[in-house]
């Protein structure tokens, strides 16, 4: 599953890296989160939980569909 969400990172990447940022993933777990790391401009952003949810995780779950939600860690 690992592959799967860092292939679909890729299709988020590039919005996120018009405005300066970027996301790293960091694990998959074993109950189908993945958790990631938002880097860049997007890491102090105010806006930076929306563009987690509305950008980041809605892209992986439509494309990943037994995924069950995507979380930040620092």
């Amino acid at each position: 599953m690992y592959d799967k969400v860092e292939a679909a990172l890729e299709k988020v990447r590039p919005f996120l890296k018009a405005d300066g940022g970027d996301v790293e993933l960091v694990e998959v777990t074993d109950e189908g989160f993945a958790m990631v790391r938002l880097q860049g401009a997007c890491k102090g952003c105010p806006m930076s939980q929306k563009t987690l949810k509305s950008v980041v995780e809605r892209t992986l779950l439509k494309e990943i569909p037994e995924l069950k939600g995507v979380e930040s860690v620092d």
